[in-house]
């Protein structure tokens, strides 16, 4: 007999499969990132409906295969897509949550809930929230979580203390004159105490060049250490 789980997982991606499958990439709470196939799924009649897309919450009962899983029930728990596919900065801040999510993912080994539970939250504050602010602290924590979190006030090279006007994503964050390296972003050193103060939860109220700015350092900083680009990321900037 096939082996079983039920486990609760965030739809991150799909594509389809064969002539009427779909490849569902989950995020789940204590498996990790699981590739499973919904059988059927794309004929008019199938019994999964709507509930294998973006932004929904699941509970799933998946078989263990080969090289993919097998989906054999799943239960919508929550629906975040209402609110952000008529928005398109929510659309493109909750899209670009998932993908960085599905690169975190890889590196998280021990099968942590964090991210799981850090997805699900965002996508709930990206109902109200300011989303850029919502995406960059859920990237400041989920770097933090993974060990890659940028030094904010202290100099990344010598523990200086800050604050500091330099940052670059290769010595670790911010920078003091002398460890500053070519290439170094000049930056507002209240940019830096606002992603600061998202990176512990705290409230903020930059302007909008320091928002904006806080923005590009964030993803720098993830884009440095994953050593590739996050597409939807790129979107953003547009």
């Amino acid at each position: 007999m096939r082996e079983n789980y039920r486990d609760r997982a965030v739809v991150i991606r799909t594509y389809d499969f064969g002539e009427a499958d779909r490849v569902i990439v989950l995020l789940t709470r204590d498996h990790g990132l699981v590739r499973a196939v919904a059988k059927g799924v794309r004929r008019a009649k199938s019994r999964f409906g709507s509930r294998l897309q973006l932004f929904v919450n699941l509970d799933v009962q998946l078989y263990v295969g080969k090289n993919l899983a097998t989906i054999s029930q799943a239960d919508t728990v929550d629906y975040f897509g209402a609110r952000l596919i008529e928005d398109y900065e929510r659309y493109t801040a909750a899209c670009a949550v998932l993908e960085s999510a599905e690169r975190l993912a890889f590196a998280d080994v021990a099968h942590d809930p964090y991210l799981y539970e850090s997805v699900t939250a965002t996508l709930e504050q990206l109902q109200t929230a300011d989303p850029t602010m919502a995406l960059d602290a859920f990237l400041l924590q989920a770097m933090a979580h993974a060990g890659w979190a940028p030094s904010l006030f202290n100099c990344a090279q010598c523990n200086r203390p800050g604050p500091h006007h330099a940052f670059h994503p290769a010595v670790g964050g911010a920078a003091c004159h002398e460890c500053r390296p070519p290439g170094a972003a000049e930056v507002d050193p209240e940019t830096l105490h606002h992603l600061w103060l998202l990176a512990h939860n705290h409230p903020t109220n930059p302007t909008n060049a320091q928002k904006q700015e806080g923005h590009r350092l964030a993803r720098a900083h993830l884009q440095w250490h994953m050593e590739r680009n996050v597409s939807a990321l790129q979107v953003m900037e547009q």
